[in-house]
């Protein structure tokens, strides 16, 4: 049997109806109420010192977030900007620090306290390229990946550099001093795989970037090293005796010397004498 056309359209109106009718008696879901509703922004801000020091940094960080969401330009919002970062920090949450730290730099770049946000964030990395077992000396930290390490070294070498005369200044030339170790040894370990894997150019090269980019620190002389072997391994023996005059002369007692001789660890050469 044919329906006719009316009578299709009529079906049609009718299951648009039902649909309707069962949506509408569906109860949209509730939004949930908003705790901070109404809420002063002194007392919000009274309760966040409270909390903060009470040692309580999650209660903490929402009213500090609240105050900055709902009083942007209140009287305690950049107060309440610079607290963040802190409690941020003290619930170890490297990424939200190194995030509120870098806003409140962008947005008050000459404010009194820029210095103790960029040294928070710089601090943010350090302990995000920390690892439980580097203080017990069980493992060797230049091994491992070191972004973040490198995000603390620029970030305390801009403070030191910025403000020169900051009451965080000191701390930062210390930690740099470590980073500079940590990250001149990761490219040596760079540099010996390169060695291990015949790449000898890169490796002298790697070697090169070592000594121009961190000269102060201590695998710099391990950095001559590299290059001497890798200069054998072009075979470029007078080259590698000028590198090895100068490894001479910084590191007389260099692991890869026997006196004035140089003995190559990875490539397959005979000794080198100055």
């Amino acid at each position: 049997m044919r329906v006719s056309p009316i009578a299709t359209r009529l079906i049609a109106l009718l299951l648009a109806a039902a649909l309707i009718s069962g949506c509408a008696g569906r109860s949209a879901p509730e939004e949930e109420p908003d705790e901070f509703e109404g809420v002063a922004e002194q007392q919000l801000y009274d309760e966040a010192r409270e909390a903060l020091d009470d040692g309580r940094y999650t209660t903490a960080i929402s009213r500090l977030e609240a105050i900055d969401t709902r009083y942007p330009f209140g009287r305690h919002a950049e107060q309440a900007q610079l607290e963040l970062i802190y409690a941020y920090y003290e619930t170890s949450d490297w990424e939200a620090t190194r995030a509120a730290a870098s806003r409140f730099i962008r947005l008050h770049p000459t404010h009194p306290q820029a210095d103790y946000a960029l040294y928070m964030r710089g601090l943010a990395s350090w302990q995000a390229g920390r690892f439980s077992l580097e203080r017990l000396r069980l493992i060797d930290i230049s091994k491992r990946d070191l972004g973040a390490s490198r995000d603390a070294y620029t970030d305390f070498r801009e403070l030191v550099s910025r403000y020169p005369n900051s009451e965080y200044a000191p701390d930062a030339e210390q930690r740099i001093v470590y980073l500079r170790n940590v990250l001149a040894r990761h490219e040596l370990h760079v540099a010996d795989f390169y060695l291990r894997k015949g790449a000898y150019l890169a490796a002298v090269e790697r070697g090169r970037w070592v000594i121009e980019n961190y000269p102060e620190a201590e695998a710099t002389r391990d950095a001559l090293a590299v290059m001497v072997e890798g200069y054998l391994g072009l075979d470029m023996r007078d080259r590698a005796r000028e590198v090895l005059q100068v490894l001479i002369e910084n590191d007389p007692n260099n692991d890869r010397l026997r006196g004035r001789t140089f003995q190559p660890q990875h490539v397959q050469a005979e000794s080198l004498s100055a």
